[in-house]
């Protein structure tokens, strides 16, 4: 049995389509596979509705790949169709052996991630000086790129900070039982440089519990108990650009973070716990890390 998703009735495939959407946690993550889904529907129709099989998932690749689609983003939309494909075959709409043949789909082998912007030190360091500290919005943005940069944090997790979250362990400052991607908890070093932007800020705002960053009103008081990851998003292009750094995103604040503490000469291992990875390896493609093979770690053994 080979289905066409075609002859799926609508309601049937919209309800598959949420049955994928339902085993994941991340609400950017559902917003993603939804528009996955629906895009690779959309083309299927175009082609005349081939079989739901691997030959058309391939070619379905193949399309992402030479409209220019970053690796991550066709991945992404390979493991949304592998999961619509299992989903379909689990509710008989689909033969178990062509389901199985779209999970061996292959995704596209990338280098690091996309490569987006990241600073350097001196364009962090304008970035940081860039809010106006006389204002008190200026000193709230001031804490929240500070955050941003110095603990390599998502928007999502800015957002969702707490002052109980930072705290005083062996003589330093933690943002401790930091819950990010994937339900993952870590604790995260700050420099004293980025307690103090929190802490001018607190003092600022008369805060001192409950979310750390808070809305603004246009008057200069405060006007809520928090924040959207989009007003964070909001604050990095708006200091951005006025840096000069055309298209500058939230992210590239994380990125910017492990780079400088690459090349300061941190542990990859310590950047990856700091930024939450599940493992090693997605920190190394994070970083675009190759392995060396004309410098390799035995030959700085020392031996003989």
């Amino acid at each position: 049995m080979e289905a066409q998703l075609a002859t799926i009735p609508a309601n049937n495939l919209t309800a598959i389509i949420y049955l994928v959407l339902d085993g994941l946690s991340s609400p950017h993550s559902k917003v993603a596979y939804e528009k996955g889904l629906r895009d690779f529907y959309a083309w299927h129709l175009a082609q005349g509705q081939p079989g739901l099989n691997k030959a058309t998932v391939q070619r379905y690749k193949t399309v992402l790949q030479e409209s220019g689609f970053s690796p991550s983003t066709i991945n992404l939309r390979l493991t949304a169709i592998r999961k619509l494909a299992a989903e379909a075959a689990d509710n008989g709409l689909l033969d178990q052996a062509l389901a199985s043949g779209v999970a061996r789909v292959r995704g596209v082998a990338s280098k690091g991630v996309r490569a987006g912007n990241w600073l350097t030190r001196d364009q962090a360091q304008e970035l940081l000086n860039s809010p106006d500290p006389t204002r008190l919005k200026g000193l709230r943005d001031r804490a929240i790129l500070a955050v941003m940069l110095g603990a390599g944090l998502r928007r999502s997790e800015v957002a969702a900070l707490t002052f109980e979250h930072i705290q005083q362990r062996e003589g330093r400052w933690l943002i401790v039982d930091l819950v990010g991607k994937g339900n993952r908890v870590r604790t995260v070093p700050i420099p004293s440089w980025c307690k103090a932007a929190i802490d001018t800020w607190s003092l600022a705002g008369v805060i001192a519990i409950g979310r750390v960053f808070r809305s603004i009103h246009k008057a200069g008081w405060i006007s809520g108990d928090s924040m959207t990851p989009q007003s964070i998003h909001d604050v990095v292009k708006k200091y951005g650009g006025a840096c000069g750094f055309d298209r500058l995103a939230a992210h590239d604040l994380r990125r910017t973070y492990a780079k400088l503490a690459h090349k300061g000469g941190s542990q990859i291992e310590q950047i990856g716990l700091s930024l939450g990875h599940a493992s090693i390896k997605t920190t190394e493609k994070y970083l675009g890390i190759d392995q060396d093979l004309t410098d390799a770690p035995c030959d700085r053994l020392g031996l003989r």
